[in-house]
C-alpha cells in the first residue's frame, strides 16, 4: 500500500513538471515604462531593476527554481499580483492623477520597507536596500511625481 502511494506521488510530482505557466518576459522595455519615460540616475535604475521590476514589470529575472513545479506556479501568481498592484512597464498608460497616486504609493511602500517583500529579499539579497539607497530611490520618485502630478 505504501509503495503504491509513493509511486503515485512520484508520478504526480513528475507529471506536474509539464504544466508550466507562461514566463513574464519581454524582449525590450515597453515605451510606456517608467524608466524609459523618465531617466533615472544609474544607481536608482539598478536598484529598481533589482528590487522592484521582477514582480512589477513585464520582464522578470527568473531564478533556477522557477523551473520546478509548484514553485513556478507560486512565482507566477506572485508576479501577476505584483503587476496588478503596480506595473512599471505600463506607467505611461496611466492618467496624470493616477501616475502621481501610484508613485506616492511606491514611495510609501519603499520608505516604510514594506517593499521589496521579505519573501523576495530572502533569496534576492541584493534587493535589501540601505537607508541611503531608499532615500535615493524615493528622492528620484518624488521628482518624477512632481513632474507628472496634475496641476491643481
Amino acid at each position: 500500500m505504501i509503495k503504491k502511494i509513493l509511486l503515485g506521488l512520484i508520478v504526480l510530482g513528475v507529471g506536474i513538471q509539464f504544466i508550466r505557466p507562461a514566463k513574464n518576459l519581454s524582449a525590450t522595455p515597453e515605451k510606456t515604462d517608467l524608466l524609459v519615460l523618465h531617466t533615472a540616475p544609474a544607481e536608482v535604475k539598478q536598484l529598481l531593476l533589482m528590487g522592484c521590476y521582477d514582480c512589477h514589470s513585464e520582464n522578470t529575472r527568473y531564478p533556477w527554481y522557477a523551473e520546478i513545479q509548484p514553485l513556478a506556479w507560486w512565482l507566477d501568481a506572485h508576479v501577476r499580483d505584483g503587476k496588478r498592484e503596480f506595473n512599471f512597464s505600463t506607467f505611461g498608460d496611466l492618467s496624470a492623477k493616477k501616475k502621481a497616486s501610484r508613485l506616492e504609493e511606491v514611495i510609501d511602500q519603499i520608505g516604510s520597507r514594506k517593499m521589496p517583500l521579505k519573501s523576495y529579499t530572502l533569496v534576492h539579497r541584493d534587493a535589501i536596500f540601505t537607508d541611503p539607497q531608499v532615500k535615493a530611490i524615493n528622492d528620484w520618485l518624488e521628482s518624477v511625481r512632481a513632474k507628472v502630478a496634475p496641476q491643481e
